[in-house]
């Protein structure tokens, strides 16, 4: 018992959190986020990084700190920030989750859960590449159910950070664009056409990679 309170403890505060995150969602402002790192200055973007992170780990949605980090930083240096803050959020619900949990599945699971759990490990990487890239489950949720596996942390990582790129690029060119259409800056029509562009990528990679899987799956003849 004196094991496992540590991590009962750790469990309740960060259930604690997380529910009032969701029951408070509504005060989570991007304008009042815009202003609080612009008024940071040079350490910024760290702040902004932390919030994405804590608000990646307290189910708080992306989406809206995605297209800030557009508006704020630009396409480039707002898709690192935003990818950088989601990675270091998901390897943080990842680590909570394995230290929190991993223990108890192994022991409990049944033979149906425990192949389940086998298949994904052996895949590692790639199938972590594979749920980043066709987002199958809520992001949030999936960090946490990703740590209950058996997938080396390195592998997680680097999987994470780089197979999230095409959807964070997109996004983040979203805010930018929608940023130069407020504003009526230079370029807004390219930048426009140009995140439409992106996002039509990223909404056509789920159907190209089941043609690539389709197609190894089938025998040579």
């Amino acid at each position: 018992m004196n094991k496992a309170l540590p991590r009962i403890l750790i469990g309740l505060v960060l259930l604690a959190a997380i529910t009032a995150a969701i029951l408070h969602r509504d005060r989570f402002d991007a304008a009042a986020l815009q202003a609080w790192v612009e008024g940071a200055g040079a350490a910024g973007p760290l702040l902004f990084m932390a919030a994405y992170a804590l608000a990646t780990v307290l189910f708080l949605p992306g989406s809206v700190l995605t297209l800030a980090g557009g508006a704020l930083f630009g396409p480039l240096w707002g898709t690192l920030w935003n990818l950088t803050g989601a990675t270091l959020g998901a390897s943080l619900a990842f680590l909570i989750a394995r230290y929190l949990g991993s223990d108890w599945v192994t022991r409990k699971a049944g033979p149906r859960l425990q192949g389940l759990n086998d298949g994904v490990s052996a895949e590692g990487w790639r199938f972590v590449a594979f749920v980043r890239l066709v987002p199958l489950f809520p992001f949030n949720l999936l960090n946490y159910a990703l740590g209950l596996t058996r997938i080396p942390f390195l592998a997680y990582v680097l999987a994470s950070w780089v197979f999230m790129l095409p959807g964070a690029l997109a996004y983040t060119w979203l805010g930018h664009a929608g940023r130069e259409a407020l504003t009526g800056g230079e370029g807004m029509i390219r930048n426009i056409l140009i995140a439409l562009a992106l996002l039509a990528a990223v909404a056509f990679i789920p159907r190209l990679l089941k043609r690539l899987r389709a197609k190894a799956a089938t025998p040579p003849h």
